[in-house]
């Protein structure tokens, strides 16, 4: 399946199905989304209950057909580990890595809307004042379960233990 930005300059092939779908209640996502939504011309990328949803895939199985040029980095501080990818084009935010891994955070809304993954999980919701105002549509879970590593685990084995490395052309502040 071909997905990509906002203005269609970037696109990504994605091949088989995700690892997990989730949405992400943790701070950090959440502060990463409000400041990537103060780029010009950006989409707030937050759910209605302020969670960043997210496909993870192996990287082996996400390839940038066109685009690449356009990917900067953005990391809430200069030294943080995690960092957030947009697409410079027209600021659309595309996935989240985290240092060393070998997977990538798709954002949700590269799909179209028909042919978009369903979240499963929500995690990190022990990040929330209030939890308990968040719809029981699906488990709630106050950080990762010990399922949501082992599928981490096992998508690690069959990529034989690799982590690709995805180059971002530019550095973004927001």
């Amino acid at each position: 399946m071909d997905i990509g930005c906002e203005c269609e300059e970037t696109r990504l092939q994605v091949t088989g199905p995700p690892i997990i779908v989730t949405e992400c209640m943790c701070d950090s996502c959440r502060a990463a989304a409000a400041r990537l939504a103060k780029l010009p011309g950006a989409n707030n990328m937050l759910t209605a209950h302020c969670a960043t949803p997210s496909a993870l895939y192996r990287k082996d199985r996400v390839r940038i057909i066109s685009g690449a040029g356009h990917l900067g980095e953005f990391r809430l501080t200069a030294d943080a580990g995690t960092r957030r990818v947009i697409a410079t084009c027209c600021n659309t935010p595309i996935f989240m890595e985290m240092k060393g891994a070998h997977w990538l955070d798709l954002y949700l809304h590269l799909w179209p809307e028909t042919l978009r993954p369903r979240a499963v999980v929500r995690t990190m919701v022990g990040d929330l004042p209030d939890p308990s105002v968040l719809p029981v549509d699906m488990p709630n879970l106050k950080a990762q379960s010990m399922a949501f590593y082992a599928k981490l685990l096992w998508a690690w084995i069959a990529m034989g233990f690799q982590s690709p490395k995805i180059a971002a052309a530019e550095r973004i502040n927001v």
